[in-house]
């Protein structure tokens, strides 16, 4: 079997995430529930339809996920001051400690993953998935503007 560039891509994040959760199964804290205080560490005080855009969930499934973080005391809503029907999201205090134990987690599993390859190599492989990631996001906004204007002819 010939493995294709996005094969290897999806079963190496896929191994990545099982890890990850292996790791973190007694925190509470899943690859995508971690993935989301991520995203919110960098956009704090960003709404809840943006944030579920950000991380590719349906906006229900982020409601479910910010209700049990904010359960766990990660996350807290805020009011919008300009929208009264919209929360912002914030992390907490306690969030951003956990924040730290998990980054440690996580730096040490990408130790693990890139094992054996040379500094230049690891460069490399970071500079070419950027690559990747980069020509996929591109045509996801070309698609995303091809979709926009067709709405806008009909």
């Amino acid at each position: 079997m010939r493995e294709t560039v996005g094969f290897l891509l999806n079963d190496t994040a896929r191994l990545f995430r099982r890890a990850f959760n292996a790791r973190t199964r007694d925190s509470g804290i899943t690859a995508l529930q971690w993935r989301l205080l991520s995203y919110l560490k960098r956009y704090e005080g960003i709404r809840q339809g943006p944030l579920a855009d950000l991380i590719e969930v349906e906006p229900i499934t982020l409601s479910r996920m910010v209700d049990r973080l904010a359960e766990a005391g990660l996350v807290e809503r805020r009011a919008d001051p300009g929208d009264r029907r919209a929360w912002l999201l914030y992390l907490t205090p306690r969030a951003r400690e956990q924040m730290g134990a998990m980054r440690r987690l996580t730096d040490a599993l990408t130790e693990e993953a890139i094992g054996g390859l040379s500094p230049a190599e690891r460069a490399e492989l970071i500079r070419l998935v950027r690559h990747v990631r980069c020509n996929l996001s591109r045509r996801d906004a070309i698609d995303t503007t091809e979709r926009e204007e067709t709405k806008e002819a009909l």
